[in-house]
């Protein structure tokens, strides 16, 4: 293993020969001795040694610390101290050139051996400690992501050009300021400050992240939506020494999102149009084909047209029109919930007497096909509830437990008055066709219908408007249903607008 070259730096000659003498023993090399400041300088300059012995007290207009802080800083090489002054003064000033050892005078071979040897690893360290330092202060500097550090007390120590760029802030603007002034942080939908993860970090002692929706305030006021981290600087394991931020740009990424979210949305549009043309067209064709095919029978059987065919022909007529009347209504209904004009109006209603009203009007409709047996279990049914969207509610699943019921079959439908929860819970059951597995989670989606309805007629309006009626009272709706076995729908509804809050 090579040893070290060594400059020395005496005044007396005497006394640099026999350090040179013992370096030579110790196996270093000698590469000169100098007795001033400007000959070490030149002899430093072309023998370039590892390791400069320099007495502090030379010859000539500069003593041994000035030369070794010239040398230290234009020519990085480590210098030890040779004095026979042991003084606070002289210590003090020979400290501000950051020397690597300091002997006093007389020493030993053994102090000179190890005090070179120290300073030689010493510098080494510090070299690697730098190279380290400017390889990270390189890496960071040229990350695209946005990196901020801090010390303890949460001020800002470090910023890269990332961080420049997205903050607003250069660094030397930036150094010694709380990171919150720097890093101010939104929430993007309800515009509140959020807590700057810094002092996150600071307290909890372990790395955090940002929620998914949050924003960077900018030195200039605009708004970059962000994501990060925040981790914790350690010095030892039980102890934070600093925070550092990682953060980046989301505005492209968000903007991709809100365009690939519109793309979605128009997409759908056109489907439910498509859907909704297809759909109203083939309901509003068929009654309108049975009202044609009733008026061409009465043109053409005329005068000898009998009372009870002209009754059927004009029920039939009646019929077809209610039908289209009633798919008017869900389509005007759908029409306002979209554009978000759905309003609940509550007023006080009795629920027995509007539900037994509610099956005498439905019964016209049904003409004994069915028979609807309703049980109120509570006494008091007193409520406050929209009358208008309970008709809508309720008429609708009475009329889907109806429609795909077989013929004869009972529809069970039930009330139930809590008034320690202060809700009203309605149950329709019937023990018809069921809704397949499948189906079931799609049951509330504009014109979605079970795949085994069949030729059944139906818009896949009905369930929407029912759980839009729901919702607009601030209750719930669910149901159970087996294939072949039948379905019950659970509606429960506030009893009280106090509720609706």
């Amino acid at each position: 293993m090579p040893q070290a070259r060594i400059l020395v730096v005496e005044d007396e000659v005497i006394v640099a020969r026999t350090i040179a003498s013992q370096l030579s023993q110790l196996g270093y090399t000698v590469t000169g001795t100098a007795s001033s400041g400007k000959v070490a300088i030149a002899k430093a300059w072309e023998t370039q040694p590892e390791l400069v012995l320099m007495d502090i007290i030379l010859k000539g207009e500069m003593d041994g610390i000035a030369t070794a802080a010239h040398i230290r800083e234009q020519l990085d090489v480590p210098v030890i101290f040779l004095t026979a002054y042991g003084d606070e003064n002289t210590l003090d000033r020979a400290k501000v050139t950051q020397p690597f050892g300091y002997i006093v005078k007389p020493f030993t071979t053994k102090d000179l051996r190890i005090a070179i040897e120290i300073g030689l690893l010493k510098h080494q360290l510090e070299r690697e400690l730098r190279e380290n330092r400017d390889q990270l202060a390189t890496l960071l500097n040229s990350m695209s992501d946005a990196v901020i550090a801090t010390n303890e007390q949460g001020m800002v120590t470090f910023m890269n050009p990332a961080a420049e760029a997205i903050t607003g802030w250069q660094q030397e603007d930036a150094l010694g300021n709380e990171a919150s002034n720097i890093f101010h942080i939104v929430d993007e939908v309800t515009e509140a400050t959020l807590e700057n993860p810094v002092t996150r970090v600071l307290r909890e002692q372990q790395v955090v992240y940002l929620g998914e929706f949050t924003s960077l305030i900018t030195r200039d006021g605009k708004r970059v939506p962000i994501g990060d981290s925040a981790s914790p600087l350690r010095r030892r394991p039980d102890q934070i020494n600093g925070v550092v931020v990682v953060f980046w740009d989301l505005s492209e990424r968000r903007q991709a999102q809100l365009l690939e979210q519109a793309l979605q949305k128009e997409q759908e549009l056109n489907r439910l149009k498509s859907l909704f043309i297809s759909t109203v067209s083939h309901e509003f064709r068929n009654p309108l084909t049975v009202i044609q095919t009733a008026v061409e029978l009465i043109e053409i059987q005329g005068s000898h047209l009998t009372d009870v065919k002209r009754r059927t022909y004009l029920n039939r007529i009646q019929g077809a029109v209610q039908s289209m009347n009633q798919l008017m209504e869900e389509v005007l209904f759908m029409g306002h919930a979209e554009a978000g004009k759905l309003v609940c109006n509550p007023a006080p209603i009795n629920l027995e007497q509007f539900c037994r009203e509610l099956i005498d009007d439905f019964s016209t409709v049904i003409n004994s096909v069915s028979q609807i047996i309703f049980t109120c279990h509570t006494e008091n049914t007193n409520a406050v509830m929209d009358e208008r969207l309970l008709h809508y509610m309720f008429g609708n699943l009475l009329s889907n437990a109806v429609k795909y019921s077989p013929k004869g079959s009972n529809i069970q439908f039930d009330l139930i008055c809590d008034p320690t929860d202060k809700v009203a819970i309605f149950y329709i059951q019937d023990r018809g066709i069921g809704i397949p597995e499948a189906d079931q989670a799609r049951l509330f989606e504009s014109f979605y219908r079970a795949s085994n309805v069949q030729s059944i007629q139906g818009t896949g309006l009905g369930l929407v408007i029912v759980k839009r009626c729901v919702d607009a009272h601030g209750g719930q709706i669910n149901f159970t249903s087996q294939v072949d076995v039948g379905t019950t729908f659970t509606v429960i509804l506030p009893l009280n607008p106090e509720s609706l809050e």
